[in-house]
């Protein structure tokens, strides 16, 4: 199976968005989209349909950040509530480990740190605002 590629829903109903649009990028994505589209607690799903504005560390200047998923779930006490769930590696959850040389990756690793930390902040005061929640799932949650 590609780690990439279209997903196409079953429930086709369940979808917010352009269902021909469907794109999934891990391996990770792709299993939480088929829980969503499966699973009868997820009365509404979309993927990369909402933008988060936020500001980067790097440039200074605003950018659209496209979360990986927007649900809206039932609650086992039977209470509707609205989520954006981000999917990302554990490793990709934290800061980098500083190693003894400062290698090209390391910068790297710190960079890509410093703009999801920006994308994260803008997403949870986002979803305050609105009444939702923001979770990331890692490959504890949907591995």
């Amino acid at each position: 199976m590609a780690y990439s590629g279209k997903f196409i829903p079953t429930n086709i109903t369940k979808y917010r968005g352009d269902v021909k649009k469907i794109v999934y990028r891990s391996l990770w994505e792709r299993r939480f989209m088929v829980y969503c589209d499966n699973t009868s607690a997820i009365l509404e799903w979309g993927s990369e349909e909402v933008i988060i504005p936020y500001v980067s560390p790097l440039d200074g200047r605003r950018h659209r950040y496209f979360p990986d998923f927007y649900i809206k779930v039932r609650q086992k006490d039977k209470t509707i509530k609205k989520m954006i769930i981000e999917v990302k590696p554990k490793i990709q959850c934290g800061p980098p480990k500083t190693p003894k040389r400062r290698t090209k990756r390391y910068i790297n690793e710190v960079r890509t740190w410093g703009v999801n930390e920006a994308k994260w902040k803008a997403a949870i005061e986002w979803c305050v605002d609105r009444g939702m929640e923001f979770k990331i799932l890692t490959e504890d949650h949907v591995g």
